[in-house]
């Protein structure tokens, strides 16, 4: 299996690791509050602190997922993984760090590291893209 299709199937996973904890979470809170189950936020907003962060940290993912699940496929597919595969797994570690920071807090010091892992991600894919579409 190639870096990329290892790093798409690894970004995948990690959103789906992302919802069972944000769902285990919820079961959480509501046995604990009594909240009722139908009545949380898709945005995390009723939510404080780690809750919300989760959220936003799953909802972050996902808004990420198929601009980068679209050109890793766009490179497997066309046999062109050699563009994407060096970085591949650059992009999924700097998502799982991306997605740890946020789970850790929302200080400034931790949003612009947040900031640094997502342009990097969204550098490398974009360059991949150019070359994607010129090469």
């Amino acid at each position: 299996m190639s870096a990329t299709l290892i790093a798409l199937v690894g970004f995948a996973a990690w959103a789906g690791l992302l919802v069972f904890g944000l769902a285990n979470l919820r079961v959480f809170i509501t046995a604990r509050t009594q909240k009722p189950i139908n009545s949380f936020s898709p945005s995390g907003d009723d939510l404080e602190g780690l809750g919300r962060r989760w959220t936003r940290a799953h909802l972050n993912c996902l808004e990420f997922l198929p601009i980068f699940g679209a050109v890793a496929l766009a490179a497997i597919v066309s046999g062109k993984a050699a563009v994407t595969d060096p970085l591949a797994m650059v992009v999924l570690y700097a998502r799982f760090a991306q997605t740890i920071v946020h789970l850790i807090g929302t200080s400034v010091p931790l949003v612009l590291a947040r900031a640094t892992l997502f342009v990097i991600q969204l550098a490398i894919v974009l360059w991949w893209a150019f070359q994607l579409l010129t090469g």
